[in-house]
């Protein structure tokens, strides 16, 4: 694969700011339980999950998936809500959103013709 194809345009790449807003989402998405963990809230009825409700296809302890859950709370992929002794989770449609565009500005962007040479 040639470099001339890696380079972005002048200004189009992502700002120190954009790169830290989205990085701890990446990083969060990046670990697989947390990834299914998302998924499993998102296609839960009512859009909404607590710990009971998705820890079955899990092999892994209600306290182990808890901290995954926190995670990504902390990382803003997923809201909770305090309900008696449970904690319901909900996706943050807000923060997949700002993922989606990055993905669709990065795709865009690799698809354009670039080279070091041109203008020379």
């Amino acid at each position: 694969m040639s470099n001339k194809n890696l380079l972005l345009p002048p200004g189009r790449g992502l700002s120190g700011d954009q790169t830290r807003a989205v990085t701890p989402l990446l990083k969060a998405l990046a670990d697989p339980v947390r990834l299914r963990l998302l998924s499993e809230v998102a296609a839960h009825p009512g859009g909404e999950a607590c710990v009971c409700d998705i820890s079955g296809p899990f092999e892994l302890s209600q306290p182990t998936i808890s901290h995954h859950l926190k995670v990504l709370r902390e990382a803003g992929l997923v809201t909770s809500e305090r309900r008696a002794t449970w904690v319901y989770y909900r996706v943050n449609a807000e923060a997949l959103q700002q993922l989606s565009v990055l993905l669709d500005d990065l795709a865009t962007v690799v698809g354009e013709t670039r080279s070091c040479e041109v203008g020379q």
